[in-house]
């Protein structure tokens, strides 16, 4: 069974976010993942970790108005500046927290827009911090969405990820394969997972098409995670989900490391 670590972000959602750090410890887990930290000075965040013994794996660089819809500044033309900021303020959290990896979010696409246009300035902002990240020996993650959670989100493929990490070429980035976003984009999750195994840097799950608990829904994850341990993989699996009806009580798929 592979590693699990939680996302603070939609679990433990029963008691603050700071709070949510010993709920996780106490129900087994040992990493945990988060959107953002941003809202929190990186000492408090770190103290949570260190008191609880919980590694952080991942969290996004700073996504542009969050709360007017805004989903990532990577390909958006005109806001470089803001993003290279962004990619400086994660990497601060980045190395005070231990967290080896940071995800990018591609952002927004209007209706209509050049997409050359767009893709031209995701390539650019991706070269740029995965050079920065680098310097850091942090891990750069790109991650298709599904457009019926995030509408216009520019990149939504696995095939289309794994071009632009191709043609980057950069040692650190990474693809994050959402298994949720996954299923309902494209399917084949087997076999997409053995193409591609060498080049993802990070694995998600939920149950779809709900996205709550993994075992629930149409996603056979008993199946996909001996896929994984057949595999080797030696990372996480963020457990991006929503709890149906509590985060303990859905916790029956899950069985503390040990």
């Amino acid at each position: 069974m592979p590693r699990f670590a939680a996302n603070l972000s939609m679990m433990f959602n029963e008691v603050p976010f700071l709070d949510r750090f010993a709920a996780a410890a106490r129900a087994g887990f040992r990493a945990v993942e988060f959107l953002f930290p941003y809202e929190f000075p990186t000492e408090e965040v770190a103290h949570r970790l260190k008191e609880n013994t919980l590694q952080n794996v991942l969290f996004n660089m700073p996504p542009g108005n969050w709360a007017s819809g805004e989903r990532g500044l990577t390909s958006l033309p005109g806001r470089e500046a803001e993003f290279a900021a962004g990619v400086e303020k994660s990497l601060a959290y980045a190395d005070a927290l231990g967290t080896p990896a940071i995800h990018a979010m591609a952002g927004l696409i209007p209706p209509g827009a050049d997409r050359a246009k767009y893709r031209a300035t995701y390539i650019r902002n991706l070269r740029y911090a995965a050079e920065q990240l680098a310097k850091h020996q942090k891990t750069l993650l790109i991650e298709p969405i599904n457009t019926r959670d995030i509408p216009g989100y520019f990149l939504n493929t696995q095939a289309e990820a794994h071009a632009v990490r191709e043609e980057i070429g950069a040692a650190n980035l990474k693809v994050q394969m959402d298994l949720y976003h996954a299923q309902i984009v494209e399917g084949d999750l087997a076999v997409k997972l053995r193409h591609y195994f060498p080049h993802i840097g990070h694995i998600q799950a939920a149950g779809v098409p709900e996205r709550n608990e993994p075992n629930t829904g149409e996603v056979n994850y008993a199946y996909l995670f001996r896929l994984l341990d057949d595999l080797g993989y030696q990372g996480w699996v963020g457990c991006e989900y929503r709890p149906a009806n509590g985060t303990i009580n859905g916790l029956g798929w899950f069985t503390p490391e040990r």
